[in-house]
């Protein structure tokens, strides 16, 4: 339904441009209409290709990890042969 929707939304917007970027047209010159109706009508294509269904056939499922184990973080006091050092340590359980 929002591929739907966008694109829905984006032929309006090209065929919104197109009215007021388009000079007057005169019997005698057709190019501006081929033009016109040729972006129109592949915006119309892209956006039917754009929502279509993949060609595989269906939804693809992918399982989400699991969450991470809960962790934490410690301040640890350890001597390292001269004095008292603090330091930041992950604590997982």
């Amino acid at each position: 339904m929002k591929k739907t929707i966008v694109a829905a939304l984006t032929v309006a917007t090209v065929a919104g441009s197109l009215v007021t970027a388009t000079p007057s047209a005169k019997a005698h010159d057709g190019v501006g209409a081929g033009i016109a109706a040729g972006l129109i009508g592949g915006a119309i294509v892209g956006g039917a290709i754009a929502s279509s269904r993949p060609a595989y056939g269906g939804p693809v499922y992918v399982a989400e990890p699991p969450p991470p184990a809960p962790c934490y973080w410690r301040r640890e006091r350890y001597w390292d042969g001269y004095g008292w050092v603090s330091r930041p340590v992950r604590v997982c359980y």
